[in-house]
């Protein structure tokens, strides 16, 4: 677990059965993870678009006498200097502040890949299905379009489920039944109820599910077998996700690491390419 603050923050809730709003206010303040010592339950409250007895009743699930004692803990495990606003961020316009952000989300995510034992295992959950179907709706579909186009040069079956409607779990269950045993899943926000439902359903069908998501408190948490959070970006109007996107990448390499014939088929992907003169060089 990385030791930035966002990890401390993960950390701690670890291991705690917490309730959609809970995970609510879990999830606000590892995306605010360097201003929550210094905020009151009233701030963090307004913040997670939840009730202030609501911050009170997630400081008690957690082991503490109430807020107070959970910003006192906070506090003392804060590095030296830490503080509101403490890295200089309001000497950035709001666009590169945005972009910071988006620096410490991967910042975050490379401390978590200290330990690369789940994205291994994922990787080898991936390379050993087939086919592979890959989920991610709406907000989540380019993450999935994007998995799936790349992994389709060294996977033998992969399958894009970027639709929602009634098929959904047609081509989950013709995935199980030509042999899939895994299915990885990019969910953002929001989530799509249908997300959750096509989960449960997918494991409920034998499917071990692999999943990219914002956070480790995501709705999806609990229909995954395997959950690997990266954060994404909420400066901006609309969510960024390069943090969810560079994962994906990761977890293609970690896929085409456990495919024995997987540099063969870029290779001959290449001399074809070339022999259509395909790309312009």
């Amino acid at each position: 677990m990385s030791d930035s603050p966002a990890g401390r923050l993960q950390a701690l809730f670890e291991g705690h059965r917490l309730t959609p709003t809970q995970r609510r206010i879990a999830h606000c303040m590892v995306r605010r993870a360097g201003d929550v010592p210094f905020l009151s339950s009233v701030e963090l409250a307004e913040l997670a678009g939840v009730s202030q007895p609501s911050v009170t009743r997630f400081a008690v699930a957690l082991g503490f006498d109430g807020y107070p004692a959970l910003r006192r803990h906070l506090r003392e495990v804060a590095p030296p200097g830490a503080g509101a606003g403490g890295d200089g961020g309001e000497a950035f316009n709001e666009y590169q502040q945005a972009v910071l952000a988006e620096v410490e989300n991967l910042r975050h995510l490379a401390g978590l890949l200290a330990d690369p034992g789940p994205v291994e295992r994922a990787g080898r959950l991936l390379a050993a299905s087939r086919p592979l179907p890959v989920l991610g709706l709406r907000a989540a579909s380019s993450q999935a379009r994007g998995f799936a186009y790349f992994a389709a040069k060294v996977h033998p079956d992969v399958r894009l489920l970027d639709e929602g409607g009634s098929m959904l779990t047609d081509r989950v269950d013709a995935a199980v039944r030509a042999g899939a045993t895994a299915l990885l899943c990019f969910a953002l926000p929001r989530h799509p109820r249908e997300v959750v439902e096509a989960l449960e359903y997918a494991r409920a069908a034998g499917l071990a599910v692999v999943t990219v998501a914002d956070s480790a408190f995501a709705p999806v948490a609990a229909h995954s077998d395997l959950l690997i959070p990266a954060a994404v970006g909420t400066g901006l109007a609309f969510d960024t996700a390069c943090a969810p996107m560079m994962l994906g990448r990761v977890l293609l390499e970690a896929m085409a690491d456990e495919l024995p014939d997987a540099q063969a088929r870029l290779e001959e992907f290449d001399a074809k390419a070339a022999a259509r003169g395909l790309f312009v060089e």
